[in-house]
Order: C-alpha cells, then structure tokens, then sequence
C-alpha cells in the first residue's frame, strides 16, 4: 500500500469549489468524491481496514487499519486520525483519506482508528469535535480484537489533517481537559498537520495566494461561514485559537503532551498555523514544527513523494522525539 498512487494527481488537483457551490443561500454538494471501500480480510493488501459503527444517535462510525504482519507481542502506536475536507466534504471512506490513512498504517507502523464526524453545514461546529472525543471514548469501553491485541494505548496521538488537524486540536483540548475519563488511554500528542485556522484580520499569506488554486480565499470563506455557528465571526476561538483556550492549552502543557505542528509557504494558511506555534511554545506546550518552501496545501495527502518526506518526520515524532512511558 505504501507505494499506493494518490487517486488525485498534485498538479491537477481541484480547488473545493469543484465539489460544492452556494446558491441562494443554500450550499450544495455537486461532485461526488471518490471512496473507497474498507479491505476487510483482502489477502493481496499489506494493510488491512474494517468500519465500526460509532454512535448510532449521530449515525458516526470508525475505519480501522492495521498493518497485516507485525511482529509479534510488540504493540502498534495508536493514532486518532481526523480527515480534512473544510468541515464541508469528504468522509472517512474517501479514496485520498483511505489511502493516506492506510500509508501511515503500514510506513510507521501503527494502527489507525479514522473517524467519520458529521459535516457541516447540516452540523455545525462543536459537533465534529465531539465526534472526535466520542471516538475516544469508544477506544476506552471497546472490546475490539485489533485494539486488544495490537493498541498501545500508552502511545497514542490525535492526528488531523487542514479541517481534521482543527478538530485534532479542539477535540485534544477537550481531552486534556478530561483526560481521567479516558483511561487507560494515555494521550502523548497531537499531530496538526496543516490545520485549518482562521481570523478576521487577513494575513500575508491568506493575501499572498487570494487566487490559490487548491484553497483560495474565497473557498477559505465560504467553508468557515458554512462550518461556525450562526452568528459566530472568524474571531470565534474555533476558528481563531489565539482567541480562547487558554486555560485547556496549559493544561496541556502540563501534562507533558507534544505538539507537530506542519506546513508549507505555499498554503494561504501558513501564517495561521506559525502564529499557533508561537501561542503553543508560549503556554508552555513542547513543540515540533515543520515548515517547507513551496509546496500547496494538501501536499501530502495528494502527492505520493511528499507523503514519503513526511512518513519520516511523523515517524521520528511518535518514536524518538516522543518517549514511551
């Protein structure tokens, strides 16, 4: 799997307006994004996925991934993983999110718990970071052969990606927050890869790239109008972490958790995601950040030779930078 092509092409890969649009007021999905299917017991694949249903009431549910052969008695770090997608699109059965998703699985190793949260605008923020936390709680109560044989969960990290990397956020400090109910889970960091963030002052590189051809700003717009809740403005600390937080962020900090932080010049939202960094290490957070020239957002997920750089970054993070307890 780990040499799995993205379903996408990087230098032809559509802005999200290609897959949704405003009319009237009303936002409309008008492209089907491409999914697939979990492998089940499929002997030709290195990773192998199944689906668990989450919470009947909001109709969430699970894709796990393991790796088919590990070796035995030594347990797998395990990774919460939250996909991207602008609040708006995309699923945890999505071809690109499957794939990335199956690559960490076999490159790290670790098992891969990715949830499918409920969309907005039909469900408007905090509802997927409850989703996110309800996942959590699912891993603590669940009977699941996989997690009980395989889960390390002295080792495990909340992993978002643009949109996810958002939630991994809100959903990590709600954790910390928390985090005697979640035992015997002992959550050791959050990796926020090219999280989503906002404000209503624009910055240098929200202007820089207004015409970006994978996140321009008016897409940046539309999803944060479609994903707050009513009345809420781009200063809301959903949005904008600079804004709130405070105290669940110490805590987080407190508790020894790291953060990595990545991104890309080429990603309107590059300056958000510096300015979380700087709020993080100043609250005391342990901090790993990651910030390459060039680029696009959503590199890694779309291109294959990028996703490869980056294996070995969140690898030498959930292995040496991390200790193990």
């Amino acid at each position: 799997m780990s040499d799995h092509p993205p379903s996408e092409n990087s230098n032809n890969s559509p802005s999200p307006d290609a897959y949704c649009k405003i009319v009237d007021g009303t936002f409309i999905r008008h492209s089907q994004i491409p999914t697939t299917s979990a492998s089940g017991d499929d002997t030709h694949s290195p990773v192998l996925s199944k689906d668990i249903p989450l919470n009947p009431t909001t109709n969430t549910w699970l894709r796990l991934f393991r790796p088919r052969h590990s070796s035995s008695g030594v347990k797998l770090p395990l990774i919460i993983y939250v996909h991207g997608g602008g609040f708006v699109l995309c699923s945890a059965a999505s071809t690109i999110v499957h794939d990335f998703c199956a690559n960490i699985s076999i490159e790290l190793p670790a098992l891969i718990i990715s949830v499918d949260y409920r969309l907005a605008p039909e469900h408007r923020l905090p509802a997927a970071y409850e989703d996110a936390v309800d996942a959590m709680h699912w891993i603590t109560k669940c009977e699941d052969q996989w997690l009980r044989d395989l889960a390390d969960f002295s080792r495990c990290f909340v992993m978002g990606e643009s949109a996810g990397g958002n939630i991994a956020y809100h959903a990590g400090l709600r954790a910390a927050a928390a985090s005697d109910d979640l035992e015997p889970l002992k959550i050791k960091g959050l990796i926020l890869h090219q999280p989503f963030f906002g404000g209503s002052q624009r910055t240098m590189s929200e202007l820089k790239l207004v015409n970006d051809r994978i996140l321009p700003l008016s897409a940046n717009d539309m999803m944060w109008e479609q994903a707050l809740p009513i009345g809420a403005n781009r200063d809301h600390e959903y949005c904008n972490p600079l804004m709130g937080g405070g105290s669940s962020v110490e805590r987080v900090g407190l508790m020894g958790w790291w953060c990595l932080v990545s991104g890309c010049d080429g990603d309107p939202l590059m300056d958000r995601q510096v300015e979380l960094v700087r709020m993080l290490e100043r609250k005391g957070v342990r901090v790993v950040s990651r910030f390459l020239e060039g680029g696009h957002h959503g590199m890694e997920v779309l291109d294959s030779k990028a996703a490869q750089a980056y294996f070995l970054v969140l690898r030498n993070f959930v292995f040496s930078i991390v200790p193990s307890q």
